[in-house]
């Protein structure tokens, strides 16, 4: 595995500023106004991916519940449990008050009372999405009648990116495609999936960012979107596909590209053509004001046009085209029939519609694109021809 390796010591950490105090505020200030128009008095946001959206503190998950409330006036009131408080104190960067309960305590009572004491408007209580149910339905029993999803409010400001995480997605994107290059000039015959993928984890360490996943697939295997159980070795003439991302400052990058090792023949090639097509139909439709649901029809389309699907038989795709990204790897919007979310500036996503052929092969060209006014721009440059790939496009 020279090669890698030494494409591994040429890596450097990446730089891009974290999300500001300021535009955590600003975020609470947006969620706040929401909660006012929807008659809510409090959010409850859990150990979630939300509570670092809006608060910037990120909170293991456990069997102790543990987030913040979210008043529709005022600063935060953070949960915890008491032995935890010293160190919460220490990862609080918006500012507000610390209710804690003991082992032997009822935390949710606890939360009942504060939530009827806070002085501001509103009546209901809406939960993160991302609370468990034992957490949900406890609340559910103290606040009853009174209880609704967050997911709403949520989702209508997560998926639209601002500039600042737009810049964080870019820097993490580019490095995870530095590590895709690298693997796909250090492959050789006899080289294990096991092996690539131990090198993705460190390369995605060397650049700063915390690995987040890795799926390498060789021959056969690359027909199955979430791979197999078992590796493999690489051979010539295989279909390889590797799927790879890390995290930057809480944020998701996530890349899919698929080559052959060695000469296509004639069928790879249509293949892997027919889903280039399908990737590049989805991104001509998507454009302001288009609903997710008609990306994911233009792929299908473009697929079905080819002799593949229709809808979701194999072969073909049997998937959505794509989903949001941002603090989680899969997040709204996504791009799937029946989603008549329209898409605006800032909404990020990925284009993926996997061509599967179970017992051949599959080919997925996943990329990432966000919204612009003008329409969608990639993050990474797309492969648009198999003899030329991870090369600029000419012109």
């Amino acid at each position: 595995m020279a090669d890698l390796q030494e494409a591994l010591k040429r890596f450097q950490p990446v730089a891009v500023s974290s999300i500001a105090e300021d535009e955590f505020r600003l975020r609470l200030r947006g969620l706040q106004a929401r909660m006012i128009r929807e008659n809510v008095k409090a959010v409850w946001l859990d150990a979630s991916s939300s509570l670092t959206y809006y608060t910037g503190l990120s909170l293991g998950l456990s069997e102790r519940i543990h987030g913040a409330l979210i008043p529709s006036e005022g600063a935060p009131l953070y949960i915890s449990p008491t032995f935890e408080e010293p160190k919460l104190q220490t990862l609080i960067r918006i500012p507000g008050d610390v209710a804690v309960w003991e082992e032997d305590e009822n935390p949710f009572d606890l939360m009942s009372d504060r939530i009827d004491a806070f002085s501001c408007p509103g009546h209901r209580v809406a939960i993160d999405p991302a609370t468990p149910f034992v957490f949900a339905s406890a609340l559910m029993q103290r606040l009853e009648g009174r209880i609704i999803s967050a997911q709403p409010m949520i989702v209508a400001q997560r998926q639209v990116k601002s500039a600042a995480e737009i810049a964080i997605i870019q820097t993490a994107m580019d490095a995870s495609y530095s590590v895709q290059k690298a693997v796909f000039e250090g492959l050789r015959p006899g080289i294990s999936t096991t092996e690539v993928a131990d090198f993705v984890n460190a390369a995605h360490i060397a650049l700063g960012l915390k690995p987040l996943f890795v799926a390498v697939q060789f021959g056969e295997a690359t027909a199955y979107p979430h791979g197999v159980a078992h590796a493999q070795t690489l051979k010539a003439g295989d279909m390889v596909l590797v799927d790879l991302g890390g995290i930057l400052h809480g944020y998701r990058s996530d890349i899919t590209r698929t080559y052959v090792f060695g000469t296509p023949t004639d069928r790879q090639r249509f293949l892997w053509n027919t889903e280039r097509d399908a990737h590049a139909a989805a991104f001509a439709a998507a454009r302001p004001g288009v609903a997710c649901q008609d990306v994911d029809k233009a792929a299908r389309d473009s697929l079905k046009a080819a002799g593949f699907g229709p809808a979701y038989q194999v072969p073909g795709l049997p998937h959505r085209t794509g989903h949001g990204l941002g603090l989680d790897i899969h997040e709204e919007p996504y791009i799937v029939a029946g989603n008549a979310t329209v898409l605006e500036p800032g909404m990020c996503f990925s284009i993926e519609p996997m061509l599967c052929v179970y017992g051949e092969c599959g080919v997925r060209l996943e990329d990432i694109a966000y919204m612009t006014e003008a329409g969608p721009r990639w993050f990474c440059p797309p492969e648009t021809n198999l003899d030329r790939l991870f090369q600029p496009v000419a012109g």
